[in-house]
């Protein structure tokens, strides 16, 4: 019984100790990525990323979310994704055409579809006008009538060691139980 309880305890430390695919992703440094145009509503903007930040003509997609309708070709929508083709040194540009009346911090994230590589960039609109955005009036909004973010933050590496540390937890407390259990019947 002892080994059988050792075993499932080492199995699910295995399990927890070995890293997720995305966690394995390779990340596209922040100097590999630069923003050109008119992070303006209304502008267009080109986020560019340069050479061998994904693999060589390998397929690119490209999302893009924000709080309001964004264009990668034809698709006005909130959030869109569209597939674009890497050069040969492993380049791409993006052009990303911000919506009328576009306000606030829109997340483009790009992810090769050979290398597993992602590259993120964020689209801080401004006004075109150039005044400053003014804060809501309300506290708990944002600026555009709905709520703050208020979500997590945490990384998925401090949940897979906390998930850990509880299973090895039980794992040990079932252990201890059956150590117990021996003694008393001896």
């Amino acid at each position: 019984m002892k080994k059988i309880i050792a075993a499932v305890v080492l199995a699910a430390a295995a399990f927890v100790a070995v890293p997720s695919a995305a966690n394995a992703a390779g990340y596209v440094p922040a100097s590999n990525v630069s923003v050109s145009g008119s992070a303006v509503s209304g502008g267009t903007a080109t986020v560019g990323f340069a050479a061998g930040s994904f693999v060589a003509d390998e397929t690119v997609t490209v999302s893009v979310t924000g709080a309001g309708a964004v264009t990668l070709g034809a698709l006005p929508i909130t959030t869109v994704s569209k597939t674009y083709t890497a050069s040969s040194n492993g380049s791409a540009a993006v052009s990303v055409t911000l919506p009328q009346g576009a306000s606030g911090t829109y997340s483009l994230t790009a992810t090769g579809a050979t290398s597993g590589n992602v590259a993120t960039s964020a689209l801080t609109v401004v006004p075109a006008d150039g005044t400053a955005v003014v804060p809501a009036a309300a506290a708990g909004t944002n600026g555009n009538g709905s709520l703050a973010f208020t979500g997590s933050t945490i990384s998925m590496l401090a949940i897979w060691v906390a998930g850990g540390a509880v299973v090895l937890g039980g794992g040990l407390l079932l252990v201890r139980g059956s150590v117990r259990r021996q003694r008393e019947n001896v």
